[in-house]
């Protein structure tokens, strides 16, 4: 789950990006409000992080631009700006959501997977596809009643193909789900967990389309 963090503060992204790697999340950060402006229109994040106090552009401008470019990416802004116009501000300018600092770990995380789901059309944590049941909040999956243990990619490339049932997603889409800028991908690294995933629930569950990438198949 691809997240871009806008964030002034080094400490303060440094803090939420361990956090929420812990949460499947993979993040990429940028303290300069130009630099982020660019980053989301070139890259398939599922969610932002906007602070509005950045370098260079106001994080409102930021976020202004987005959206008067038709960019919809779900954006909570997480700022120290706490006054009733600033809050008011934000949410008229396009925000999905507004959280004042400090805060909970545990209330950015529910927001964005709220926020994320919306995005998504999905109204409930649960999944079920046959005999596959996911949750989305707590990141568990079971089949035919029995807990599945997946790595964190096993799990991101799982959930991006039961959001998405019907989308065929090339190599490189998958990549930049499941990596961030800064990682290295190896050449045969999303076949490998195509491969591992296909053992867990089943040989048909994920559909290669040839020349294209890869969907959802058959429910196990």
């Amino acid at each position: 789950m691809p997240i871009l963090i806008l964030e002034d503060g080094c400490d303060s992204a440094d803090g939420l990006n361990a956090d929420l790697s812990q949460h499947s999340m993979a993040c990429d950060i940028f303290a300069s409000g130009r630099l982020g402006e660019v980053a989301l229109s070139a890259a398939p994040y599922d969610a932002v992080i906007l602070d509005l106090n950045l370098a260079e552009t106001d994080g409102m401008d930021v976020l202004s631009h987005w959206r008067n470019r038709g960019i919809n990416t779900p954006v909570l802004i997480l700022t120290a700006r706490d006054a009733l116009p600033d809050r008011l501000a934000g949410l008229n300018a396009g925000a999905d959501d507004y959280l004042c600092k400090p805060f909970a770990l545990d209330e950015v995380i529910a927001r964005l997977h709220a926020l994320i789901r919306r995005s998504k059309g999905i109204s409930h944590a649960e999944i079920s596809f046959g005999q596959l049941n996911i949750n989305l909040n707590d990141r568990s999956a079971s089949l035919h009643g029995q807990p599945l243990n997946l790595t964190q990619r096993e799990w991101l490339l799982l959930q991006l193909l039961i959001t998405h049932p019907q989308r065929v997603f090339s190599r490189a889409q998958i990549e930049d789900k499941l990596y961030n800028w800064e990682q290295e991908v190896e050449s045969n690294a999303i076949e490998v967990h195509i491969h591992h995933l296909r053992k867990k629930i089943g040989a048909t569950f994920i559909r290669p389309r040839r020349g294209l990438g890869y969907q959802l198949g058959e429910a196990p």
